[in-house]
């Protein structure tokens, strides 16, 4: 197995969380995209870590599956933009994520707990 000191890892943590942000940004207000792409780093995503693309695939996604529904937005000051709205089911699907995610918080908590014991010599190898 190749060492990528995480990568991997990380790629896959931003897979996860992106489409439960997107789904609380517009819980908050309809946005375009652009918009929510620039509220991003307010949960944890370092700025420009995520591709532009990969938020505008994944609201097509959820369009697709129902959780959002979108529109033409006024393009006064420029080109058109789609804006985006979370539905009914949208907001059923973050319910549903957010109970998922605080699981999962507990078993970090968990993880985290005994890495520390580990790593501060009261629960590693013997020597």
């Amino acid at each position: 197995m190749r060492n990528r000191g995480g990568r991997g890892w990380r790629r896959g943590r931003t897979a996860k969380m992106l489409v439960p942000v997107l789904l609380l940004l517009l819980k908050r207000g309809d946005a375009h995209g652009y918009t929510l792409l620039e509220k991003l780093p307010d949960f944890g995503f370092p700025p420009g870590s995520v591709d532009p693309s990969i938020v505008y695939r994944a609201l097509r996604n959820m369009e697709e599956d129902g959780l959002v529904t979108s529109y033409q937005g006024d393009y006064s000051q420029g080109p058109p933009r789609r804006v985006y709205r979370i539905t009914a089911a949208g907001e059923a699907a973050l319910d549903i994520m957010a109970a998922d995610l605080a699981s999962t918080a507990e078993a970090i908590e968990k993880f985290l707990r005994e890495y520390r014991s580990y790593r501060h010599g009261s629960g590693g190898r013997p020597s």
